[in-house]
């Protein structure tokens, strides 16, 4: 029996949580999770820290490939999340398809969930960007509610405190009651793909290659969909 410990982007605790646990009780092996956004997990990677497997975004990995910390070869495209308008389940769906009609509906909303660019998550990094870069930097800071996680982005939604929340989508389709509306319009939406690899200090490399099958596996595709993913591969 092997004891994988397993480093990933906090937006999938939610799928690699739940497949991790049904590879452990298949294969037999332990597994220790560690989610955090992408920008804090990379902090404790460049501090020292090591796991058996680790899943972040493909610019991520390809950082870590280049210092040699994954074993060559041995990374796999997992799932691709996209920033989503999140609203309550039920509600009606607001007109964001193009970027004038997305800047309406910021305008026109009371308080809207973010996620809080200083926590380092991909979603809140990239929005700040863009509404800077967009002239929405007043706007938005006037009626941006920042959140710790996009899970929280999603239960403020929820709980009615905001009209709507702008977040990964995996971490929508965590939260009951929450659901997605759709993907953000140009230039404000943003797919991040995901990807694994072994690290090059596992001591256990064939269990980790092992668990990154598991999770591309074709019959995984469907819980990855539930999730709010689209499955590599699909």
């Amino acid at each position: 029996m092997a004891k994988l410990k397993v480093m990933c982007a906090r937006s999938m605790h939610v799928a690699v949580g739940a497949l991790g646990k049904a590879f452990a009780a298949s294969a037999g092996h332990e597994v220790a999770f560690d989610f955090g956004t992408v920008g804090a997990l990379q902090a404790k990677l460049d501090a020292g820290d090591t796991a058996d497997v680790v899943i972040l975004s493909v610019p991520a990995i390809a950082k870590l490939e280049q210092a040699g910390a994954v074993v060559p070869g041995s990374r796999a495209n997992v799932a691709k999340t996209f920033i989503a308008l999140c609203i309550r389940a039920g509600a009606p769906v607001p007109d964001f398809r193009t970027a004038e009609s997305f800047k309406r509906v910021l305008a026109e909303a009371r308080a809207i969930a973010t996620s809080d660019p200083a926590v380092g998550g991909s979603a809140g990094v990239y929005l700040a960007k863009m509404f800077e870069q967009e002239g929405l930097g007043p706007l938005m800071k006037a009626k941006s509610l920042p959140q710790q996680s996009g899970v929280e982005v999603a239960k403020r939604v929820v709980e009615g405190k905001a009209d709507f929340g702008l977040t990964l989508s995996g971490e929508v389709a965590s939260v009951e009651g929450a659901a997605i509306a759709g993907a953000l319009p140009p230039p404000f939406g943003q797919d991040t793909i995901y990807c694994a690899a072994v690290m090059a200090a596992s001591g256990a490399k064939g269990a980790a290659a092992d668990f990154i099958a598991a999770l591309t596996k074709p019959d995984m595709h469907a819980a990855w969909k539930k999730a709010g993913f689209e499955p590599a591969g699909a």
